[in-house]
Order: structure tokens, then sequence, then C-alpha cells
């Protein structure tokens, strides 16, 4: 599937550094090109608390956005 933008909204912005929700029934969102549609709001090193597979496991995850180049965004996983 693809990023539904009315589903990302931010929690916290200060210095240019935004902390963002995202809520999906996918259970991936680290696929390519998920977050493109957001790459004019977001930075790199904003982070991402991702409820993902709502519809099926519902799992918490925490990403990292660590590239954005050409409307792309990249993001990993936060450890």
């Amino acid at each position: 599937m693809a990023l539904k933008l009315s589903d990302l909204s931010v929690l916290a912005y200060a210095n240019n550094f935004t902390l963002w929700h995202y809520t999906t029934a996918d259970d991936a969102v680290t696929t390519a090109n998920y977050f493109d549609n957001a790459a004019d709001m977001m930075n790199v090193n904003d982070l991402i608390i991702a409820n993902v597979d709502t519809d099926g496991t519902p799992a918490t995850k925490f990403y990292i956005v660590t590239d954005i180049t050409s409307g792309a965004v990249t993001i990993a996983v936060y450890a």
C-alpha cells in the first residue's frame, strides 16, 4: 500500500526536528518510496512512531529519516 497523509501527524516540533506519528494497516512502511508523498514536510533525522498492521497483528515501531533526495524519503529502524 502507500502512505495516507491523513494518517500522519506531528507529535512535536522544535529546532527543525519533528516527531511524527503514523498509523496504518500496512505491515511494513520501509518499502521504497513509502513516505515520498511527505518529503516536503520531513527532514533528515526526524523520528516516526508507527503503529503498523493495525488490522492484523499490531506493532509499534520507531523509524528515523535517513535521507531525502529528489523527493525520495529513506527511513530505517531506529535503534
